[in-house]
């Protein structure tokens, strides 16, 4: 067995597994839309009452949180390339960059699959995450807070309102007419089709999401920085020793969660019947939003840990280990089956199928994930795409089958 994987913390990779379980079913009964969707198809998919408790358990619990851990263990993974490469005598920094680059590159083809993929912002935005890893852990903590606090969002307003940052104000309807025009592109285009729409606009539309006033790049980016500093601090190599640090993450998230409820209510009540975001009471509710998906995402963490002590949860828990270390295979092989079986060029299932069955059919996906998951490492290395980013980045062709 190598060094690296023996050095492996399996609870690391065992909460990216859970983040890709709830990555998956957010896309799955989102039908990998991947933008906004129109109320043709929100009508279709929420046939009884079933579909909407399922649509507000997974708002509640599940969309935007678990997108939210699997950038903080990018952070996370991001000190420990470092901080291993430093304790060899080897900066990383460069090796990191081209990393990135690789990733950007897997990333793009992924896109034209989904335009909701999040690999080529994690290549983009981690540029930014090399300088940060020298900076004191406070300075990260006050950043990633100013983030959290919709600061950047603030100024975003402040300046161009709510504005495309591309220019231009896109209607924000969902019987508008881009949506539409989307919608019916996945629904009965081709597969090059979806290829032209996703390679350019995809990309265009995304990035405005990520850094316009929704700001979920800034977001995303105060989880790399937290995952940075929880890397430096050794919390996840240590996780047995922190009784008293998970119980105060615990308690801090939920009194943040109950507050951010009230926030959210309290804005949004002054915007209007309208619902319009052109408002500095909307960009409060907005940013309140984003502090709820943060709370409830270190909710989901400090759970996790405390169930991951005990013995008889730690025994399923783990099985999510070998599909978290599959993660980029299993995160891009989600997305091409996924689309495969909604969109036209496929089974196109896309807004036949009401939430319930989308619901059942994301967990069935996970089982069969986890399971080959399993079954794949206990006969190769690594996962396909992880060998082929670790062999580009090493440019160093790695054992890929085991002995």
């Amino acid at each position: 067995m190598s060094s690296e994987k023996s050095s492996r913390i399996e609870i690391i990779d065992a909460l990216r597994g859970l983040a890709l379980a709830g990555i998956l079913i957010c896309h799955m009964t989102e039908n990998y839309i991947g933008s906004m969707s129109p109320q043709s198809f929100n009508d279709a998919v929420h046939v009884g009452l079933v579909d909407n408790i399922i649509d507000g358990l997974v708002f509640f619990f599940l969309r935007g949180k678990f997108i939210a851990l699997f950038s903080f263990l990018f952070g996370l993974s991001f000190f420990i390339q470092m901080d291993n490469g430093a304790k060899r005598g080897k900066p990383f920094g460069g090796r990191f960059l081209w990393r990135l680059i690789i990733l950007l590159a897997i990333g793009y083809v992924h896109s034209l699959f989904y335009r909701g993929d999040i690999l080529t912002i994690y290549a983009f935005l981690g540029l930014f995450l090399i300088p940060f890893y020298r900076l004191k852990s406070k300075w990260l903590l006050v950043i990633s807070a100013f983030l959290f606090l919709g600061i950047a969002r603030y100024i975003v307003y402040f300046f161009i309102g709510t504005d495309s940052i591309w220019g231009g104000s896109p209607e924000m309807d969902a019987n508008a007419a881009w949506v539409i025009d989307h919608y019916n592109v996945l629904k009965e285009g081709s597969l090059w089709d979806v290829f032209k729409a996703n390679g350019l606009q995809g990309h265009l539309d995304k990035s405005d999401y990520q850094f316009s006033i929704f700001g979920r790049g800034y977001f995303t980016f105060a989880f790399f920085l937290l995952g940075l500093f929880a890397g430096r601090q050794e919390y996840f190599k240590n996780y047995n020793t922190h009784n008293k640090l998970i119980k105060k993450i615990v308690i801090w998230s939920s009194i943040t969660l109950v507050l951010s409820f009230g926030i959210v209510a309290a804005a949004f009540s002054q915007v209007g019947p309208d619902g319009g975001l052109d408002s500095w009471f909307a960009m409060i509710g907005l940013s309140a939003v984003d502090i709820g998906n943060m709370a409830m995402t270190f909710l989901w963490i400090a759970v996790f840990i405390i169930l991951y002590k005990k013995t008889k949860p730690v025994k399923w828990l783990s099985k999510l280990a070998p599909y978290g270390r599959m993660a980029l295979t299993n995160y891009v092989l989600q997305s091409i089956i996924g689309t495969f079986l909604l969109y036209g060029w496929g089974l196109g299932l896309i807004g036949e199928l009401r939430q319930l069955y989308t619901f059942l059919i994301a967990f069935i996906f996970i089982a069969l994930q986890v399971w080959l998951s399993k079954i794949w490492l206990a006969r190769f290395n690594y996962g396909p795409l992880e060998w082929l980013w670790r062999s580009l980045t090493f440019f160093k062709i790695f054992p890929f089958k085991k002995s």
